[in-house]
């Protein structure tokens, strides 16, 4: 292949991986930036406890670039269940919206192996430990993205009194499909199904104040999976961590400009979101999904850096993350307001909305990537 590029992914994570592919589909030519010393990924993970759920619209977009994980790595969540501090609960199921799922529960170490096998074979791109030249770079390297300041790009960051600890468990109980949400005294904890749909072990994702969290590294597997009963109310009953615990601060982000000539963000360089709402990576997907659309619409004339078409994309994918980012920022400030009133406030809320018919199943259609933003 020549020095010479049309597009530049810097960040060869996920979102920047399946951009490379659709764009490469477009017969594109495409550098994708993976730095050296950094680990290439592996379908077992040595270890790796992340676990995402990917919507209807993801799931159709891999599929699209036969990346898609087996059932063992990718188990259908038929019922999710939401449990408030008194008594608020909502329930959702994938028959009252007439689809196989409401989400899937996605390994991450088997989607990107499946993505870099993918890369690999896939003539129209070159993977370099260094940027190189193009008409247009993409910045897919994350949160503390270094290039995004090169290009004098703000990063509005608004930190939450909160981290997250993940881990996996072995439960006594089969999980059944089903995928559960806590929030109580300001935390929230969500149960993740995972090994395919007889499976019986979760990943976990605890949001829990982070002056607890030294204390909760610290403890023994054992007590940690006790007190995870606890929080759990004895669900799936007895638990046995399976996986080591990792821990990251929580926080709700995004970059004051999306593009420029040559330019263009995408994933979590341009936006973070409370992972309450599982709703991260659908987000970045859809930043890929959009990018590739646009750039395979444009006027033959026009570059691929063309700052107008490039302000396309932005307009596009910014309603939805803004969409996405008040909806999950707001349910968390929620269910951080302390009392009874606030707490009897919010529970009431919750019964009316699992009550409430069309809201409840639009909401529940476009968390699947199948509804409009209002």
């Amino acid at each position: 292949m020549a020095n010479h590029y049309d597009i530049c992914i810097r960040g060869a994570g996920i979102v920047g991986r399946t951009l490379a592919l659709l764009l490469a589909r477009e017969r594109l030519r495409v550098a994708l930036v993976a730095p050296a010393g950094v680990p290439a990924a592996t379908a077992d993970g040595h270890g790796d406890v992340r676990a995402y759920a990917l919507n209807t619209a993801s799931r159709t977009l891999l599929e699209s670039l036969r990346v898609w994980p087996d059932e063992a790595a990718a188990t259908p969540v038929l019922r999710m269940a939401v449990h408030g501090d008194d008594g608020g609960q909502v329930h959702f199921d994938a028959t009252e919206q007439a689809s196989p799922a409401l989400t899937w529960i996605v390994d991450v170490p088997t989607l990107e192996a499946r993505l870099q096998d993918a890369v690999r074979y896939q003539p129209q791109i070159e993977v370099l430990d260094a940027p190189a030249p193009a008409a247009l770079t993409v910045v897919c390297e994350g949160k503390t993205s270094r290039t995004r300041t090169e290009f004098g790009v703000e990063f509005d960051v608004t930190p939450y009194p909160q981290q997250a600890i993940a881990t996996r468990l072995t439960c006594e109980k089969p999980h059944g499909q089903t995928a559960w949400q806590w929030f109580a005294d300001g935390e929230i904890l969500a149960f993740l199904p995972l090994g395919g749909a007889q499976g019986n072990s979760v990943a976990v994702v605890w949001s829990v104040r982070q002056e607890r969290i030294p204390v909760l590294l610290a403890t023994s597997p054992e007590d940690f999976a006790l007190m995870l009963e606890t929080a759990s109310h004895q669900t799936l009953g007895k638990l046995t961590l399976q996986g080591e615990r990792a821990s990251w601060p929580l926080q709700l982000a995004r970059a004051n400009r999306w593009v420029g000539p040559g330019w263009a963000l995408a994933g979590d360089a341009a936006h973070t979101v409370h992972p309450l709402s599982g709703q991260g990576l659908n987000l970045g997907l859809g930043d890929a999904a959009e990018l590739a659309r646009v750039l395979h619409a444009r006027e033959y004339w026009r570059s691929p850096g063309d700052l107008k078409l490039l302000r396309r994309y932005a307009r596009a994918r910014q309603a939805d993350v803004l969409a996405t980012s008040l909806a999950t920022d707001s349910l968390q400030q929620l269910f951080s307001l302390p009392g009874s009133p606030a707490q009897a406030l919010r529970n009431w809320g919750m019964r009316g909305f699992d009550r409430s018919g069309p809201l409840k199943q639009w909401l529940a259609q476009r968390a699947m990537g199948l509804a409009p933003t209002l």
